[in-house]
């Protein structure tokens, strides 16, 4: 059962380390290792105060920057532990915590170690060599090439096996030196790795995105939120997971949506969870910072103003964005002059970053293409982009978490065969090319570019358009792009803490069974046995397609939403959202609906009466969110899709962030279902109902961004676009572009483009 999230704040600063913090190592809540650029490790005790960290010991030995850490729990020859270390000088050390030396030195690995990880008494490692070593009692004993490419990362899993990742964009799995599988789907390194509780394990990779994935491959979840390459990822019992990267922030994740992003002033190496929850980063700056969601521990207001300054400050000395110095960019007021030619290109000073713009000859306006960014070291000269030298390569941030893209080029090359080699490698539309050309021209120096008429474009055979001539063929007008409409397929909440709520279920039975009014609702102990039995069956994904449950298991659930207290359905709740999921769970329920229709409706009325309770309504939203996902329920969503959004319709304004999530989700959901359908009156309450969402200045960033993009949907695929108009969705669309949330800006741009579509 989830819970509200609460926001983490600066807890301190932890200042010692000379170059970049590459990694941590949470030992104990009171004592935590930092490796560093600078060769050392440093070992961080809580002082006095229980708020503070400060150095307890300084580790030396290694000859290059640090890396990987792992931590060995304490025995009785080394009662204060001992700490492992991987390096760029290619040696593992094991350090005896007592006194700081060095107790052993495994080296055979031929490159920089990457990862460490314990295997019972063995330490296994993993090297940019490709290999994985397993060493016992400081000797190695095994050796393979796990990969053909640099391996990134090792962890083992609470079940046995050890996972690895990979430069090749693979993840295995492993039986000591037997391989059990291979995992593909990440579009770049994957660079990070971590045990997801109860669930899997997460990784962390350079395409920008963070996945959970189950022991048999399956991916359970994709968190999208970073613009550009991530690091590190942890999780936490609370369900919580947290993510580092180049970007320079630690995003939080609850069900994988990002709750919250920790900004710091440089590249974020590395982010880990304490057991109490806090979370503990390690920045390029050089400095370990712990952040809290525990009032008591927040840092002083002067500390965190002084925060605050060091982010201005860094923003401010960024010399350069995209190749171009920022304090040398115009600003706002640039846009107030007009284009010359259709898609000429100019990047402004927004703030502390650069922002390019096309101008669009039709509308008479400068359209926003994206954030120009450079990573945390600026641009060198002369940059290396996939082994060539080139005089630029431009950073370029196309925003909504895509990775960002690497624009090269030289001045000696044509701009036009630039543009269109870039847009066709990385698929991007061929619409895009007269800006790409004058974004290469304007932020290259080449304002005085002389064309060559004897260009010939390579995919068409025609000439390229020149800007300021007269086309010599009639253009056809090019069809609208929008970025984040319409949507396609459903959402759903698919991730459950089992354990959590068997817990909830045994606890409220017990007090049933003691309640002499309720006892007849308790259920018996083979009761309790068969709802572990079907959580078993839930929590085994990989099975879902041969798996299967008695319709007794039905029964049992619903004889738990009918006859216990409202205060203590929702647990059951959360496994029936987990059923509707499962092929044949869903098929069960669907039969038990065609004997009782009302079903499901008396349950939300059950939840939605006069005391209705924030985890009932956030339980049963999620339970129909789930059912959009088996197109056998979709009759019966479509049939009462005005008794169910009337139903919650209260919750836009909920102030459980949780809650309002699922609800936009919902509509959504319905919004895809009812374009299918062409079900113009449900698209108009699903309509009326988004637009009660985006209008509200409370509501959550994400929730009004799902219930923007069912508005565009509806507008574009459905039948509703006029309706919209006479709802004043302009203003809407115009407030939403004004956002300083990336994605609520570019959907409020869509809409925006839509409405002015004859």
């Amino acid at each position: 059962m989830d819970i509200d999230f609460n926001e983490y704040k600066l807890r301190c600063e932890i200042r010692g380390h000379d170059d970049d913090v590459r990694g941590i190592c949470v030992c104990t809540d009171e004592n935590i290792a930092s490796s560093s650029r600078d060769r050392t490790i440093r070992v961080w005790s809580l002082d006095s105060d229980k708020r503070k960290y400060s150095s307890s010991k300084i580790l030396l030995g290694h000859t290059s920057f640090v890396g990987p850490l792992a931590w060995i729990p304490p025995n009785e020859e080394y009662p204060e532990g001992r700490l492992v270390s991987g390096s760029m000088d290619t040696s593992v050390f094991v350090w005896n915590l007592i006194n700081g030396e060095i107790i052993q030195t495994l080296k055979g690995h031929k490159m920089q170690v990457t990862g460490v990880t314990l295997d019972n008494e063995d330490i296994v490692s993993s090297s940019v060599d490709q290999t994985l070593k397993r060493w016992r009692n400081g000797q190695l004993v095994e050796s393979w090439e796990a990969h053909q490419s640099p391996v990134q990362a090792v962890i083992k899993l609470p079940s046995g096996e050890l996972v690895s990742g990979s430069s090749d964009t693979t993840l295995k799995l492993w039986k000591g030196k037997t391989m059990l599988r291979t995992l593909t789907g990440h579009a770049d390194t994957v660079r990070g790795l971590a045990v997801m509780p109860d669930l899997g394990f997460l990784s962390a990779s350079h395409d920008g995105s963070i996945r959970l994935w189950a022991l048999s491959g399956e991916v359970l979840l994709e968190m999208v939120g970073h613009t550009s390459i991530v690091y590190s990822v942890d999780a936490h019992a609370s369900g919580l997971i947290v993510s580092g990267s180049e970007d320079r922030y630690a995003k939080i994740w609850n069900d994988g949506v990002c709750v919250q992003s920790l900004e710091h002033p440089g590249c974020v190496w590395d982010a880990k969870f304490l057991e109490t929850g806090d979370i503990v980063t390690a920045c390029s700056d050089g400095v370990v910072r712990v952040w809290t969601a525990r009032n008591d521990m927040i840092a002083d207001q002067m500390e965190i103003d002084a925060y605050d300054s060091q982010i201005s400050q860094y923003k401010l000395s960024r010399k350069k964005v995209g190749g171009m110095k920022l304090d040398e960019l115009p600003g706002l007021d640039a846009l107030t002059i007009p284009g010359t030619s259709d898609g000429q290109t100019k990047v402004i000073r927004e703030g502390d970053n650069g922002v390019a713009y096309a101008w669009n000859m039709n509308e008479q306006k400068w359209d926003k293409i994206g954030e120009v960014v450079d990573g945390p070291d600026g641009v060198a000269d002369r940059p290396i982009l996939d082994g060539f030298q080139y005089d630029f390569v431009f950073d370029v941030d196309i925003g909504d978490g895509e990775p960002i893209r690497k624009l090269p080029y030289n001045r000696s090359d044509n701009p036009y065969d630039a543009a269109d080699k870039w847009l066709l490698k990385e698929n991007l539309p061929f619409a895009y090319r007269q800006q790409i050309v004058e974004f290469i021209l304007q932020n290259s120096g080449q304002k005085d570019f002389n064309f060559n008429p004897s260009f010939r474009d390579p995919f068409t055979g025609a000439n390229a358009y020149v800007p300021g001539q007269a086309s010599h063929t009639a253009a056809t007008p090019a069809k609208p792009l929008y970025k984040h409409i319409p949507k396609k397929g459903v959402l759903v909440f698919d991730v459950a803490q089992y354990d959590g709520i068997l817990k909830k279920m045994t606890e409220f039975n017990n007090t049933l069974r003691s309640d002499p009014v309720n006892n007849d609702s308790s259920l018996t102990e083979v009761e309790v046995s068969r709802v572990g039995a079907i959580v078993k069956i839930l929590k085994d994904t990989s099975h879902y397609h041969s798996t299967s449950f008695a319709d007794m298991d039905i029964t049992l659930l619903l004889k738990v939403l009918q006859a216990w207290p409202p205060a203590m359905m929702f647990p059951a709740t959360d496994i029936v959202r987990m059923l509707v999921l499962h092929p044949h769970g869903a098929s069960l329920l669907i039969k038990h609906m065609e004997n009782n229709n009302d079903l499901l409706l008396d349950l939300i009325k059950k939840v939605t009466g006069d005391s209705a309770l924030p985890a009932n309504l956030l339980t049963t939203v999620r339970v129909l969110v789930n059912l959009f996902k088996n197109s056998s329920f979709h009759y019966w969503l479509q049939r009462h899709h005005s008794q169910i959004l009337d139903a919650f319709s209260n919750c836009y304004s909920s102030p459980n962030k949780n809650l309002q999530l699922a609800y936009s989700t919902l509509l959504l959901n319905y919004a895809v279902l009812l374009i299918e359908k062409k079900d113009q009156e449900g698209q108009a309450q699903a309509l009326s109902a988004a637009l009660q969402i985006a209008e509200e200045e409370a509501a959550d960033v994400d929730s009004k961004f799902r219930s923007l993009v069912a508005i565009g949907s509806l507008m574009l695929e459905g039948l509703v676009k006029k309706i919209a108009i006479d709802f004043d969705v302009e203003s809407i669309a115009k407030s939403a572009k004004a956002s300083k949330e990336a994605k609520i800006a570019e959907v409020g741009a869509d809409i925006d483009l839509l409405i002015r579509q004859p």
